[in-house]
């Protein structure tokens, strides 16, 4: 087995945390090892045990206090400093995982993080050069679903931190046990740009109808961007998501391997008598 890792991101009450806690639940339900990790240093408490934090190391609210600065200079503060650490301070906390451990990172809400800075690619790198399998959990609020340009805002956030971090990505449409309406979901799961330019040019005007073309077609041609829906009030769709999950970093392929190469010679054995 190898040592497998999520970076869960998204917008700040997309679900993040609330997802770390139902894929733990969910894990231990199934008797299958999961490892929580907070990457936040804003956060506050937690429904699930968290491994290790990275409150130990720095916190915004110190930060803030120490050195003047509002929560959002802070917060990136805070990541650079973890970024000037990160050798020492992660490299010590990864010291206690071997292989057949899954991390989960629970990751703060600033989406520029993810798309504009490099402080997580650097982290990614770490991760991959100590052997982790690394992919991505984009969490977006179901209810961007309610119109289309909040929705296509939503895929093309999902879709820049696709393009900078450069992992196996798997995005989540939230929050869908309160969703209000399920009947219109499966368009959403793999967006049809056409549909959604018609419904953006209904919303928004015909004189914004060049601008919506040319973002509905940079979707169409890249074509990257699909969600799976998490209803975490049932079993089914939360093993659905861990199952896209599994297959992004390829979850105990080599386990498979093992067991084909244990069983041939038992058949060629039973062939020759």
């Amino acid at each position: 087995m190898g040592k497998y890792a999520q970076l869960v991101v998204g917008p700040a009450g997309c679900g993040k945390s609330t997802f770390c806690n139902t894929l733990y639940q969910h894990c231990q339900t199934i008797g299958r090892s999961v490892h929580i990790v907070n990457l936040d240093p804003a956060a506050e408490s937690f429904e699930y045990p968290v491994s290790f934090d990275v409150r130990d190391l720095v916190t915004l609210e110190e930060v803030m206090e120490e050195l003047q600065l509002g929560p959002n200079g802070g917060l990136l503060y805070c990541m650079e400093y973890l970024e000037d650490n990160l050798e020492e301070w992660l490299g010590e906390q990864l010291q206690g995982y071997g292989d057949e451990d899954q991390l989960v990172f629970d990751c703060p809400g600033q989406i520029e993080l993810y798309s504009h800075l490099n402080m997580f690619k650097t982290f990614v790198e770490y991760l991959r050069q100590d052997g982790w399998a690394v992919c991505v959990v984009y969490c977006l609020d179901c209810h961007f679903m309610t119109d289309a340009s909040k929705f296509i805002s939503g895929s093309m956030q999902a879709l820049s931190a696709m393009v900078k971090l450069e992992l196996p990505h798997i995005n989540v449409l939230t929050k869908m046990d309160i969703y209000p309406d399920k009947r219109d979901v499966e368009e959403f799961l793999i967006p049809e740009p056409k549909h959604l330019l018609d419904r953006l040019t209904a919303e928004t005007g015909p004189r914004f109808r060049a601008l919506n073309k040319s973002v509905a077609s940079l979707l169409n041609e890249f074509s990257l961007i699909s969600f799976v829906p998490l209803d975490i009030t049932d079993e089914d769709s939360i093993a659905e998501v861990l199952h896209n999950i599994d297959i992004s970093v390829q979850f105990g392929e080599d386990a498979d391997v093992k067991i084909r190469e244990f069983e041939e010679p038992d058949a060629e054995n039973n062939m020759d008598t």
